[in-house]
């Protein structure tokens, strides 16, 4: 019996950890073989080259495709997307996988998915279903209606991509592959020192007792006011005083404005209780997270991962909008009073319970077997 090949295309950071135990389930499994490919941002080492992750966690990249346009604007964010569709479109002819799987919403996922079903290869989207806010939702769903298997994260995903007409037999709750790696590490304390293991800048500070976490990416139709965003969060965590690890963004429309808002603070006001970084081990991150007092921000993790493991999170602005979340969660909008509140609640409130949603822990081992078994198929039945 030959094995069924199946490509995995990640385009950002943060899809890395999105299915790192996929990745490893897939190349363990007997009757599958691994092909990867890394796009996009996560070749790119002002955001935090992902690809040198990944190889020290003994991968095989069988390709890298370069299509990051310079300029984070709407502009570059659909040039980047076309160069993607082309760029592929070569890899998948020359690797013939018998699947491709995209990964979630970001800008870039489209392109994956166009360049697979157009050569009639069947692609799998994993984390289709859930809405969030900006151009995100929008692929989100554009992703859905070009897959044929949909492995989506949680039950209310699972309807929701249902109800958008894909056949119910080719919609399976797996959960999400990001929760796998937060039941590792859930009873683990920080055993390592971030700033003497990832360097970073700025204020030298330690982990020791309470400290925050800040990632804090800018939302694409409001890409404009990023700058000015990132500067009301940066104002609060000064004056907090906390010792703070805060992330790069990623690469959408409006990087640059949260990119140059956090460089003009940093060089203004010199925080002495602020260290900047580009990534993290997956693993690291979350030990760094699943320690802290609390995660301020607005990126996903602060609902999947921390909600799971417990961690108070301060979600500011729209770009988690209507996205299922658990107890963990304050939302705010960008005011300096609400932010700086809600982040006081957040660290003297203690750990909350976990949440559910997204999974057991055991996602990648799932989708791996799921992927081995079911008929792949490109022409697919749509009920509507």
């Amino acid at each position: 019996m030959s094995k069924r090949k199946i490509c995995v295309v990640i385009t950002a950071r943060p899809s890395y950890s999105r299915i790192k135990t996929a990745l490893t389930a897939i190349k363990e499994h007997p009757h599958l073989e691994l092909q990867l490919v890394i796009a996009g941002s996560a070749l790119l080492d002002r955001y935090g080259n992902a690809a040198d992750f990944i190889i020290r966690d003994g991968f095989e990249i069988n390709e890298k495709v370069f299509m990051v346009l310079e300029g984070e604007n709407p502009t570059a964010m659909a040039k980047t997307t076309g160069l993607g569709v082309m760029e592929l479109a070569n890899v998948f002819y020359n690797l013939q996988p018998d699947a491709v799987i995209t990964i979630a919403d970001r800008f870039e996922t489209i392109a994956t998915s166009i360049a697979a079903s157009y050569q009639n290869i069947p692609l799998v989207h994993i984390q289709g279903g859930e809405v969030t806010g900006s151009i995100d939702e929008k692929v989100r769903h554009a992703n859905t209606k070009l897959a044929d298997l949909h492995l989506v994260a949680s039950e209310e995903a699972r309807e929701r991509v249902i109800r958008l007409g894909e056949d119910p037999e080719y919609v399976i709750n797996t959960g999400c592959p990001s929760i796998d790696l937060a039941e590792q590490i859930k009873n683990e304390n920080l055993s390592f020192d971030p700033v003497e293991k990832y360097g970073g800048v700025g204020a030298k500070i330690s982990p020791k007792g309470n400290y925050i976490v800040v990632m804090q990416h800018p939302v694409t139709n409001e890409y404009a006011k990023a700058k000015e965003d990132v500067e009301k969060t940066l104002e609060v965590v000064d004056e907090s005083g906390l010792p703070t690890f805060w992330f790069w963004p990623n690469v959408d429309s409006g990087a640059d404005g949260t990119s140059k808002g956090i460089r003009t603070f940093r060089e203004l006001q010199n925080p002495n209780n602020i260290r900047f970084f580009k990534n993290m081990e997956p693993l690291d991150f979350l030990r760094l997270l699943n320690n802290s007092a609390a995660l301020i921000g607005n990126s996903s993790v602060g609902i999947r991962e921390c909600g799971y493991l417990g961690v108070p999170v301060v979600n500011i602005g729209s770009r988690q909008h209507n996205r299922q979340r658990g107890h963990n969660v304050i939302d705010v909008p960008y005011e300096k009073e609400a932010i700086a509140a809600a982040l006081h609640k957040a660290v003297q409130g203690g750990r909350k319970k976990r949440a559910n949603h997204f999974g057991d822990g055991h996602a990648g081992v799932k989708i791996a077997e799921i992927l081995a078994t079911i008929p792949l198929r490109y022409h697919k039945t749509i009920t509507y």
